[in-house]
């Protein structure tokens, strides 16, 4: 079987090596399945610490920091961010970039906060990062999305403020480097950049741990629950976490985060480059604000668009199609996917604009 480019926005692209690795261990890890194995035991108790040695190691992560595996993926994080962060003021902060910022705003008013969105690009269909706002002081806490998969946006820059910052970093979380100590809650769900959909990643700034004003938080989305416990309050989705730290130590082994941010650089600027040259296609957002991770772009003229699908499908390309929203395509670049991939769909658009030359734009 030849292996596709996949250009999926998720579950992610994951090295070739890692699949075979954790392949094997389905089959025999210390003579039980790694699906089988006790989470109570010494072998995912190592695995367990690993993956959040890792992490640390990965990310740079200070002093004063855990790091936590859990169940529920983003879409949990949204709440148990909000709950979690809950002070005295009841009251929070949301950036608006896209369609995951507005479910997580969605679950701040379900943690009964007052929910003020202070910046949005709601207005020109979430095709730039909103900047220039101010923050209050009077927030318990400002919420970002770091990047935006749907409509292909990043955030660059973060801006300063003294009010706690928490930030959903889902599909670009390993892809460049970041500062952790800026942030109180840093989540994402694992199925991008990290590992096979089952987990979400927190990392949590300790002081934050147990101070919430929530009146009633459950148990389970207490952070502080899990950060007793090692992560292991219930049974931990043990296969999930086991392909997280097999990724991690690849990623380690492969210069790190900085090695993967400078190939991520170079695969965004090989495809957007094209997509600016191509008399056929155009990006959808603003330049300054294009992600690395997702590139969302069309054709100019849309009775190209089944053609152009065909040819892409018969190449052996996956997961190209945009989303509803957006329409046009989507190439999702998270690290495991190859520059070679890359110049493969430049050189099919490439191909395509050769093959419509003359084609009024």
């Amino acid at each position: 079987m030849s292996k596709k480019h996949n250009f999926g926005a998720g579950p992610c692209i994951l090295p070739q090596e890692v699949f075979e690795e954790a392949s094997k261990a389905v089959l025999d890890f210390n003579g039980l399945s790694i699906l089988e194995i006790s989470h109570r035991s010494e072998d995912f108790v190592q695995i367990m610490e690993e993956a959040q040695q890792l992490v640390k190691d990965a990310l740079n992560v200070p002093e004063g920091y855990s790091v936590l595996f859990l169940q529920g993926g983003a879409s949990l994080g949204f709440l148990i961010s909000a709950m979690n962060l809950s002070g005295s003021n009841k009251k929070a902060a949301y950036v608006n970039t896209g369609a995951w910022a507005k479910k997580a705003i969605k679950e701040g008013k379900n943690a009964d906060l007052e929910v003020d969105v202070i910046a949005s690009s709601e207005d020109k269909n979430y095709n730039y990062i909103p900047k220039g706002y101010s923050i209050d002081e009077s927030y318990d806490f400002v919420h970002f999305t770091s990047n935006n998969t749907i409509y292909g946006t990043q955030i660059k820059e973060f801006p300063q403020t003294s009010v706690p910052k928490v930030c959903d970093m889902s599909s670009d979380i390993f892809s460049r480097e970041i500062n952790v100590a800026d942030f109180d809650i840093i989540y994402a769900g694992a199925q991008k950049n990290l590992g096979p959909a089952g987990t979400a990643l927190f990392i949590v700034k300790d002081s934050i741990l147990g101070n919430s004003s929530h009146s009633n938080i459950p148990t389970y989305l207490n952070l502080k629950t899990h950060q007793e416990k090692g992560s292991m309050f219930n049974t931990p989705p043990v296969f999930a976490v086991y392909c997280s730290m097999l990724n991690l130590r690849h990623l380690m082994a492969n210069g790190g985060v900085a090695g993967a941010a400078e190939r991520n650089k170079a695969k965004a600027e090989l495809l957007y480059n094209e997509i600016d040259s191509n008399p056929l296609f155009e990006g959808t957002c603003a330049v300054e604000d294009r992600s690395e991770m997702n590139v969302t772009f069309v054709l100019k003229d849309d009775s190209l668009n089944d053609e152009f699908n065909a040819l892409w499908n018969e190449a052996g390309i996956v997961g190209l199609k945009g989303h509803r929203s957006v329409g046009g395509f989507r190439a999702s670049m998270y690290n495991a996917l190859k520059i070679d991939s890359v110049q493969h769909l430049v050189n099919l658009m490439k191909e395509f604009a050769t093959k419509h030359a003359g084609t009024p734009a």
